[in-house]
C-alpha cells in the first residue's frame, strides 16, 4: 500500500472547520499510533491529530493485551485530540457505534470495546487520556481487520471486514469512519454518553445472552445503561459492569 493512496491533504481540509489545526499523518511504521500520540501529548503538543499506522510492531489493546499488524492486514489509526468531558463513561462505546454505523448495518458491539461480524471480532478500541497543564487530552485507537488473520493465541476468532464489504481498502474504510468519528466525539464533550444508548443497544451483541465475567458472576446480559455500564441479570439481582471492574464473555450454547 503506497503512502499517496491516503487523502491527507482533503481530510485535513475536511475537518479543520471543527478542528483547528488538524493534522493528519500517515506513517509506514511505528511501535503504536497510540503510544506516540500518548508521547506528544505528554510533550506538549496537544493539537488534534489523526496518525494512521501501516504496520505496528507493539500495538496495545485493552488490559495489555497486543495488537500487532502488517501493512494491508489492518486499518489501524489513533486520533488525539483535548476533550472537555464532565463525565468520561461511555466513551468507548460510543465510539464503537460510530464506527459500527459508518460501516455496515450488520456490525455488532461486545461491551466495551469490540466490534462484532458474525460473533467475531472484528475491531478493537482503546482510549487513553492524559492531563496536559488545565486540559485532558484523549487518544482514540482503533485497529480493525481488513482481511483474513492467523487465529493462533486469539482468544475470541477474527473477523475482517472485507467479508462485510468486499475489496474495501485501508484508505477506503477510513474514508467512512473519519468524520461521523470526530462529530461523534463532539457530541459526546456537549452531551456525554445518553444519547448513544439506544443506537448502542440496537446493535449490542450480548443482548439477552447468557455471559460470564471475569470475577466468575453469571448473567444475562440486559443492555447499558446512561453510564454506558453493562447490565447483567444475575441470580443475586441485577449487577451493573462498569468496564475497568472485568471482562465479559457470552456462554457458549450448551455450556
Amino acid at each position: 500500500m503506497h503512502l499517496q493512496e491516503w487523502p491527507v491533504q482533503r481530510w485535513m481540509d475536511q475537518l479543520a472547520p471543527c478542528l483547528p489545526g488538524f493534522s493528519v499523518q500517515v506513517l509506514p511504521e511505528i511501535d503504536s499510533s497510540n503510544s506516540e500520540l500518548m508521547r506528544r501529548a505528554r510533550a506538549g503538543d496537544t493539537r488534534p491529530a489523526l496518525l494512521v499506522a501501516l504496520a505496528q510492531s507493539a500495538g496495545r489493546g485493552r488490559l495489555g493485551r497486543i495488537w500487532l499488524s502488517q501493512p494491508g492486514d489492518a486499518l489501524t489509526f489513533s486520533l488525539g485530540l483535548p476533550l472537555t468531558v464532565t463525565d468520561w463513561s461511555g466513551l468507548s462505546l460510543a465510539v464503537g457505534l460510530s464506527l459500527a454505523q459508518s460501516l455496515h448495518p450488520e456490525i455488532q458491539l461486545k461491551w466495551p470495546n469490540d466490534l462484532w461480524w458474525q460473533q467475531r471480532k472484528l475491531a478493537g478500541i482503546l482510549i487513553e487520556t492524559a492531563n496536559v497543564g488545565a486540559q485532558r487530552h484523549a487518544v482514540i485507537g482503533v485497529g480493525i481487520n481488513l482481511c483474513m488473520r492467523d487465529a493462533q493465541g486469539l482468544s475470541t476468532p477474527p473477523a475482517w471486514l472485507q467479508e462485510a464489504l468486499p475489496g474495501i481498502s485501508a484508505p477506503q474504510a477510513l474514508e467512512r469512519v473519519l468524520a461521523p468519528l470526530v462529530h461523534t466525539l463532539q457530541r459526546f464533550e456537549r452531551e456525554g454518553f445518553a444519547p448513544f444508548v439506544g443506537g448502542f443497544n440496537a446493535r449490542d451483541g450480548l443482548g439477552g445472552r447468557a455471559v460470564r465475567l471475569s470475577d466468575g458472576v453469571c448473567g444475562v446480559a440486559r443492555g447499558v445503561n446512561a453510564s454506558g455500564a453493562l447490565l447483567v441479570h444475575t441470580a443475586a439481582g441485577p449487577q451493573a459492569v462498569v468496564s475497568s471492574e472485568v471482562s465479559v464473555r457470552p456462554v457458549p450454547a450448551g455450556a
